[in-house]
């Protein structure tokens, strides 16, 4: 099996999620093929302090988090990067957060951009697609692009933290959601703790 997975970061709030989810698969060993949108930029630096230059973001995550992942940046107009074509082998793909903006091009299998165009190739070859919804609340139009990616064979994974395992910090409530999609591919990870029932 493929050890590289697509992980595509939008213009929704919520980049915390993101980054998070791309320290889980960079512990547990993943090659993560990065695409970002131009808002999704916007918030890396908003929400997420990344002050540096696109180019570098592949290295700062790796220096941040560490792990026997790797990063390797690919742009949103690149129809030619690899992620782009079936052939090349993939785990799948995740967009956390996922805009509005962006499910409708999915569910409309548009192929804009190479976000629309990787989830794309996902769907068609049959891979795991995770989209990661951080809107609220929702319109029948947002609700009825689920239904469709769904059926297509997405699974939509709200941003709905848990609360069980007791969290103490912002990065706790994102590490679960992590985690529940580090566990989609089937990556092992100890992101949270399993519940154990009373």
């Amino acid at each position: 099996m493929s050890n590289r997975i697509t992980l595509a970061v939008t213009g929704a709030s919520g980049v915390i999620y993101a980054l998070r989810t791309i320290r889980g698969l960079l512990i547990a060993g993943v090659q993560v093929d990065l695409v970002v949108s131009e808002t999704g930029w916007m918030l890396l630096r908003d929400e997420g302090g990344y002050e540096g230059k696109r180019v570098e973001i592949a290295d700062y995550l790796e220096g941040e988090y560490g792990g026997d992942g790797s990063v390797r940046l690919h742009q949103a107009s690149d129809f030619a990067a690899p992620i782009a074509s079936g052939s090349v082998a993939s785990r799948g793909m995740v967009v956390v957060p996922c805009a509005m903006k962006y499910l409708s091009g999915i569910a409309l299998g548009a192929s804009s951009n190479l976000i629309e165009r990787a989830a794309d190739v996902t769907l068609k070859e049959r891979r795991p697609l995770v989209i990661v919804p951080r809107e609220t609340p929702m319109n029948l139009i947002h609700l009825r692009n689920q239904v469709t990616v769904a059926e297509a064979g997405a699974t939509v994974l709200p941003a709905n933290p848990a609360f069980y395992q007791k969290p103490e910090t912002f990065e706790d409530l994102a590490d679960f959601v992590a985690g529940r999609i580090l566990s989609i591919f089937g990556l092992e990870h100890s992101l949270y703790p399993s519940w154990k029932g009373e």
